[in-house]
């Protein structure tokens, strides 16, 4: 094996481009949300192929002003995975709901469709599936189970009585760019929330939208405002439509929230969706780089590319056979001693003193646990260079090895 090499996780990939844009903001005097929001706005619903996007500090932000602006709150119930970050979740708390987990499938990182269909009751409103690692879900299944039971569904309001169903909001926090037959995340949840955190593909250090469907019969620029009026304290005028002369005055239309994004976000942001399609690229030759040199030692990952969809390739996914959680931790320690940062992804939600305290118990989560056990999460950035890739897979190879004997040895005896 190299000698050490040192390999973070998942470094940001920042060029002089996105600097020099952040200076500009600086200097432009407009540092708050203004110009520069608004055009990545434009550019994001470009993208993805729809009207109107929304952006925000977060996709943690995106998803609960989502379900506020919905009217979703207490008496109600809203479903996700268990098989996910706490954000998918605990937005559901943050307006009261009641959060409801579904189980994964058996040797799946995807909810079990079959348990997300005996999961809705009459109080259900929404379900927020998760495209985990930058890979969609099967939305065809979800349309399919909510549309079977239409009939428990209750309105509350006008804006779901457009819809007459359970709403789809998919937390795509991994997934800006993906396709699935031919459409782009966010043509195809009913609305679709993205992350801009500093370890995702495109990031804004800091940052999040919302993006909604163009044919559900929705007014694109009252929902707008809507999301306006709630990332800005209800204020009826933000700071870009206040600089007319004279123009100071403004209303609170009601008490509400601060999670606008800035201009020196939106300006990091600019750069890197002019540059995302190569980062893409990059991201899926590394894919294929790690599946061709670790499928012959028997790791699983999850598969990002098929002849219907393509995955942002945000996280690599690795699950090998036959060992348990504490051998797991064992090759994750044995790889950091080789300078190379793995992650797990993820720990199930009931296994947290949060969520245990809700009263989840991971025993009613099976499969959720299985894919967890076993899991290590490889890095995969566009900073990586194809040799530290093979010597990823050399150190995992060794831990395994090392592991898998130490096993053996403890059997034999």
């Amino acid at each position: 094996m190299d000698k050490l090499r040192n390999i973070p996780f998942s470094p940001p990939d920042i060029t002089d481009e996105e600097i020099n844009e952040v200076i500009n903001a600086m200097k432009s005097g407009w540092i708050t949300t203004g110009p520069r929001t608004k055009e990545f706005e434009r550019k994001i619903a470009e993208y993805v192929g729809v009207n109107r996007a929304v952006c925000l500090n977060s996709a943690t932000a995106a998803m609960e002003l989502t379900l506020r602006i919905l009217g979703i709150g207490p008496g109600d119930e809203v479903i996700t995975s268990a098989y996910t970050y706490t954000a998918s979740a605990s937005v559901i708390d943050h307006v009261g709901a009641k959060i409801v987990l579904v189980d994964t499938a058996p040797n799946s990182f995807e909810m079990d469709y079959e348990k997300l269909a005996n999961s809705i009751t009459e109080n259900t409103k929404a379900i927020i599936p998760v495209d985990i690692a930058g890979k969609m879900c099967d939305y065809d299944k979800i349309y399919e189970v909510v549309e079977g039971k239409k009939e428990l569904f209750k309105a509350n309001n006008e804006l779901q009585e457009l819809f007459n169903r359970v709403i789809i909001m998919a937390d795509a926090a991994h997934a800006f760019g993906a396709e699935r037959k031919g459409l782009k995340c966010g043509q195809v949840a009913d609305f679709t929330t993205f992350s801009f955190h500093a370890v995702k593909n495109l990031t804004t250090a800091e940052g999040g939208a919302v993006v909604w469907r163009n044919d559900l019969g929705l007014e694109d620029e009252d929902l707008y405002k809507q999301f306006m009026l709630y990332s800005l304290h209800g204020q009826s005028k933000d700071a870009l439509a206040k600089t007319k002369k004279g123009s100071w005055e403004y209303d609170i239309i009601y008490p509400a929230y601060k999670c606008n994004m800035t201009d020196i976000l939106a300006s990091f942001g600019l750069i890197q969706i002019r540059r995302y399609e190569g980062l893409l690229e990059r991201r899926k030759e590394i894919i294929e780089m790690y599946d061709s040199m670790l499928q012959p030692l028997g790791v699983q990952s999850l598969r990002h590319f098929g002849e219907d969809f393509n995955s942002t390739g945000h996280l690599y996914l690795a699950r090998i056979p036959d060992i348990n959680e504490e051998e797991r931790n064992e090759i994750i320690i044995k790889m950091a001693e080789d300078e190379i940062a793995t992650n797990v992804h993820y720990k199930p939600l009931p296994m947290f003193t949060a969520y245990k305290n809700l009263g989840f118990d991971i025993k009613d989560y099976p499969n959720a646990y299985r894919q967890y056990a076993n899991e290590i999460t490889l890095p995969l950035h566009t900073l990586l260079s194809d040799e530290d890739v093979e010597y990823i897979c050399e150190s995992l190879k060794r831990a395994m090895d090392e592991v898998l004997q130490k096993s053996e040895a403890a059997i034999a005896q």
